[in-house]
């Protein structure tokens, strides 16, 4: 996963937190409606940054490949 990933990933969990924290729901079903809620506010954002972008921002690297891979030093 590349840091935007993690970035949307971690608002998808900030905003499910947030909406079931105001709308308090009870049960499977309403748990799982506020869940893609939170889940839509990270889809639209992701959207939103391709378009700018013009790429799309899921990778296929995990996070092992991430850490091993060599970053080269600004002189």
């Amino acid at each position: 996963m590349t840091n935007l990933e993690l970035v949307l990933n971690m608002l998808a969990e900030a905003s499910t937190v947030e909406i079931s924290k105001k709308q308090i729901p009870k049960g499977l079903s309403e748990n799982i409606r506020v869940a893609n809620k939170g889940g839509n506010v990270a889809k639209k954002t992701k959207n939103e940054i391709e378009k700018e972008t013009g790429e799309s921002i899921i990778s296929n690297k995990n996070s092992k490949y991430l850490q091993n891979k060599k970053i080269k030093s600004i002189k």
